[in-house]
């Protein structure tokens, strides 16, 4: 009955801190209040996919559903990890001579080529654990070298098409969700005491069951996920004082390199800060475009109208460039085209989830 009592509590707890964190709510709960100005754009622009032209040369702007291999196939090869794209339902023996003839080595990284939310991103250690993920896998997915730079960084970029220079809106370090051993407590227990991750208990056992009893050792790092997301529970330091003109030169740099990047997060693994601002020792996992949510409104004691207020200026920002990229010969998407892509885009993660 104790037992009992004390689940009840600790879930009316969570739910009433779920209330006045704005950061644990739903992205629908979240938007809503400011959902009229997105409105407001497509009646300007006379299309309800006003975003399409804001990166021309990647599907639906980036907005949702659009390919890695497209977004790499327009970055400089050397800021991009080694990659390979692999088709579902192939022989395992096919996937075997890729990696061969790629040179791709174990541990490596395996995604879908159209995913999100670090939905089935996995660390793949070895050839079982690739085969095991390959049977599995329902869609194309591509194997990626492991980028093993300590700084984990997201940086918000847009640049006006009539411009030289771009601006750097947001910049956060990332800290992946983890936990410390302290040579005593299970990782179970671990989970449930820390801050982000006891709100993703189902989650968490979903992932990690089979370790729950597993005692850490002290001060030894156990990563509860590799993906770098707010949705998965990483943590977000904003480093806004670190913008300045070396680091936005790397990303106009970028963004002018096919001359088709307006509007969207980067997001980067480096060696350091200095490195990144210094245009050397970085890689870009991946360019989120027109529906790249500006992340640094996050862990950052930010109030929840100021959040608003950066995004809106964000979207302001995507509706000015879309705007003129239109008025320059960019069509807007057709409405029949942009709803029959968003639902197929929509399945297709549907899918995801269900073996994620």
């Amino acid at each position: 009955m104790l037992i009992f009592a004390h689940i009840l509590l600790m879930s009316v707890k969570n739910f009433f801190k779920r209330i006045a964190n704005w950061e644990l709510w739903n992205f629908n709960l979240l938007y809503a209040p400011i959902s009229f100005v997105w409105l407001w754009y497509c009646l300007r622009s006379r299309s309800f996919w006003f975003f399409t032209p804001s990166n021309p040369t990647i599907a639906f702007g980036g907005f949702e559903g659009e390919g890695k291999k497209e977004m790499y196939e327009q970055l400089p090869a050397e800021v991009i990890p080694r990659t390979i794209y692999i088709r579902d339902g192939i022989p395992f023996e096919k996937v075997q001579e890729q990696l061969t003839a790629s040179g791709l080595q174990y541990p490596f990284v395996v995604k879908p080529d159209v995913g999100m939310k670090g939905i089935l991103f996995r660390v793949i250690e070895d050839e079982q654990q690739l085969r095991k993920y390959h049977t599995r896998m329902p869609v194309e997915y591509i194997a990626q070298e492991k980028v093993d730079y300590p700084v984990e960084v997201s940086v918000f970029y847009y640049r006006y098409p009539w411009e030289k220079k771009g601006v750097v809106s947001g910049f956060i370090h990332k800290e992946l969700l983890q936990v410390k051993g302290d040579g005593k407590s299970t990782l179970k227990q671990l989970i449930e005491q820390h801050p982000r991750a006891r709100y993703r208990l189902q989650e968490m056992e979903h992932r990690h069951q089979h370790r729950y009893d597993r005692v850490l050792p002290d001060q030894e790092i156990f990563y509860l996920s590799y993906a770098g997301n707010h949705n998965r529970g990483a943590r977000f330091t904003n480093l806004h004082t670190e913008i300045d003109e070396h680091l936005l030169r790397v990303f106009d740099r970028l963004s002018h390199y096919n001359q088709s990047f307006f509007y969207g997060r980067y997001d980067i693994k480096t060696a350091s800060i200095e490195d990144l601002k210094a245009g050397r020792n970085f890689t870009v996992l991946e360019f989120n475009g027109a529906g790249a949510e500006p992340n640094h409104i996050y862990d950052c004691n930010m109030r929840l109208s100021a959040a608003y207020k950066v995004i809106l200026q964000h979207w302001k920002a995507l509706y000015t460039i879309s705007r003129y990229n239109n008025k320059h010969g960019i069509p807007y998407w057709s409405f029949l085209k942009g709803k029959a892509f968003l639902r197929a885009s929509r399945k297709h993660f549907k899918v995801l989830e269900q073996f994620d």
